[in-house]
């Protein structure tokens, strides 16, 4: 499910209002951890953090001219879902958050490959989203991607 924003105080506003606050928190969690270089934007009806253009000329291979994308925040049918292609492409960083979720969370990870799915909006590991931002720079997720993804 995507929507359609030209902002992303705009995707806020068309999501479920009773998602909006702990959307919010979660926006914040993230964007207040990341490092310094990642930019906000929307992309693929999502709010998202990338590596701009400017600092990763390139760009994506899948969507040529357009940023690097990194982490994603997205409000689905049934929950909200963190998208994180750091983990989908670093497996030590996936096996840290796997070991870490149980210590913050009494529900069962659910998860894909880079979604992490929340069904229960008031049980949003919201510190453990907070430490998952930190630990990746864009320098580190640019040498993964060219590794792992760029052919």
């Amino acid at each position: 499910m995507q929507i359609q924003a030209v902002s992303i105080e705009d995707y806020i506003s068309k999501i479920p209002e009773e998602r909006q606050n702990v959307f919010k928190k979660m926006f914040d969690a993230i964007n207040d951890n990341l490092p310094k270089g990642f930019s906000k934007n929307i992309s693929y009806g999502m709010v998202g953090w990338g590596v701009p253009l400017e600092t990763y000329p390139t760009g994506y291979h899948c969507t040529p001219g357009t940023p690097l994308p990194f982490i994603s925040i997205a409000s689905q049918k049934n929950f909200i879902a963190v998208y994180h292609m750091g983990m989908y492409a670093s497996p030590e960083l996936l096996n840290w958050f796997v070991e870490e979720f149980p210590k913050h969370s009494k529900r069962k990870l659910d998860m894909g490959k880079s979604c992490i799915r929340f069904k229960k909006m008031d049980e949003i590991p919201l510190e453990l989203l907070a430490e998952l931002s930190k630990k990746m720079t864009v320098e580190d997720w640019i040498t993964i991607y060219e590794s792992n993804f760029k052919k």
